[in-house]
């Protein structure tokens, strides 16, 4: 792509090699000095008018970019990466000049860019604590979130994201964020409203992050938009239209879907961490088409795309913490909306299937490879291996527990449905007892009456590998 060209040489043309001996390269890179210095003053020439006021032709001028000038802030954009350079333009207030850009500038392209180096130079902490602290770049920063461009929009969540990142500064704009209501709106409706996958990606990264840091906000997004009876939304619209923070989430999640699964599973994750808090259950659950929407959804997820039968067992290692979310918020729901329509008992069986296919992968994953004898490769692998059994277990516990919830709304009709269909059979139940026992025992005790009258010969041979149901029964 010609979209970022390369950087430029030690020296622009014309510079003579006095010059260059005497200091021109920034820090340890063979960046010049004099050219970046020249491509800063452009800038500003840029945003400044000779006479102080915009005529009808420099207004028009304003919205594009010249070529040149182009090429010469991509190559800014790209040298942004080297902490040298970022540190130069730093001591050089650049961030204050790209605030000028910013704040006047009404040039889509132009206005991108200088956000992504603000995005570069925030990647290193000292340059990231500086900009955060400046309250003018921060809320110039913030007020690019209502931009109607979506690569700004992109870049302008890139940099949040970032610096939300950073420990010492994420409070910083949580508060500033939350000072801004009009920001809740801009993203519901990029999530609700934009086909640009990567700039769903982001917004997502950047949600997610927002309510893992704090719940308060998350609260206060939760309630912005159903604090009215959801009879008056409707009403409402005409003159402002009401988001929702759950819809917006479910149309974001539809659309990254088949483009991103990694995207997906920020969204997923989203969710999930709504179901954390009882305002955030309500919210997926008031309101009857939002809950049938998310199940529905997420039901499709686990039943027809992940984990299935024809995926080799390792694929679990890929999808653990989107299964994890999905499960999650799936279990939830069925268990505060048992009533509803859209959770009819025939939906338990696929269910049971799916929840059951991930536990006996889960086991293959946990087997460990007979020849492991290699230390260093032990070594070397050993903080992956204790990452990967920390999120197999957060699996495999709401898996459990999902699991659990549906076996105790069997009958005995869906039972022999189950075993006719053959999401329920030997090595089924057995890998579900297996998982279940000891912590679920009532659960499993009572399935097992239902199994012994349905099919006596299946409870025997279960029973001689789970003795202790013979002495409950």
């Amino acid at each position: 792509m010609d979209r970022n060209p390369s950087p430029p040489p030690s020296r622009p043309d014309g510079a003579d090699e006095e010059e260059e001996a005497g200091g021109d390269c920034i820090g340890s890179t063979v960046y010049s000095k004099h050219w970046l210095f020249g491509v800063l003053s452009g800038l500003i020439q840029i945003v400044t008018p000779e006479n102080g006021k915009y005529s009808s032709e420099d207004e028009e001028q304003q919205t594009e970019l010249d070529e040149e000038m182009e090429n010469e802030i991509c190559r800014v954009w790209d040298m942004s990466m080297d902490e040298d350079v970022a540190l130069f333009l730093q001591e050089f207030n650049a961030p204050d000049i790209f605030m000028g850009v910013l704040a006047k500038s009404k040039c889509p392209r132009l206005r991108e860019i200088c956000v992504g180096i603000l995005g570069n130079m925030a990647c290193f902490q000292k340059i990231c604590m500086s900009i955060s602290s400046d309250e003018n770049l921060g809320q110039v920063l913030l007020h690019c979130l209502y931009d109607s461009d979506p690569p700004t929009l992109l870049e302008t969540s890139r940099l949040l994201l970032t610096c939300l990142s950073q420990t010492e500064v994420a409070s910083v704009w949580v508060e500033r964020i939350r000072e801004h209501p009009a920001i809740y709106d801009s993203i519901c409706f990029i999530m609700s409203s934009s086909t640009n996958v990567d700039l769903l990606v982001k917004v997502g990264e950047v949600v997610d992050k927002l309510f893992d840091l704090d719940e308060k906000l998350m609260l206060e997004w939760i309630k912005n938009g159903v604090a009215q009876p959801l009879d008056q939304l409707q009403e409402d619209s005409e003159e402002r239209p009401v988001f929702r923070i759950v819809p917006c989430v479910l149309e974001a999640a539809k659309q990254v879907r088949s483009e991103n699964p990694e995207g997906l599973d920020v969204y997923m994750h989203i969710l999930q961490l709504l179901t954390t808090v009882d305002d955030g259950i309500q919210a997926i659950v008031q309101c009857p088409d939002t809950g049938k929407d998310t199940w529905n959804l997420l039901f499709d997820l686990v039943c027809h795309e992940l984990c299935q039968s024809d995926d080799p067992p390792i694929i679990l290692q890929e999808q653990k913490t989107m299964l994890a979310s999905v499960f999650s918020v799936l279990s939830t729901i069925y268990a505060s909306q048992a009533e509803q329509e859209y959770l009819k008992v025939e939906k338990d069986l696929p269910l049971i299937d799916s929840l059951i296919r991930v536990l006996q992968n889960m086991e293959h994953c946990q087997k460990k490879p007979e020849n492991s004898t290699d230390f260093n490769t032990a070594e070397t692998k050993k903080s992956d291996l204790t990452q990967d059994d920390f999120h197999m277990k957060i699996l495999k516990d709401i898996s459990c527990e999902f699991l659990s919830n549906i076996f105790q709304a069997l009958t005995k009709e869906t039972v022999v449905q189950g075993l006719k269909e053959g999401q329920l059979n030997k090595q089924k139940c057995s890998c579900a007892f297996q998982n279940l026992l000891p912590f679920y025992i009532p659960v499993v005790e009572d399935f097992f009456k239902i199994l012994q009258e349905v099919d006596k010969a299946l409870a025997d041979e279960l029973e001689k590998s789970f003795p202790s149901l013979k002495v409950q029964t």
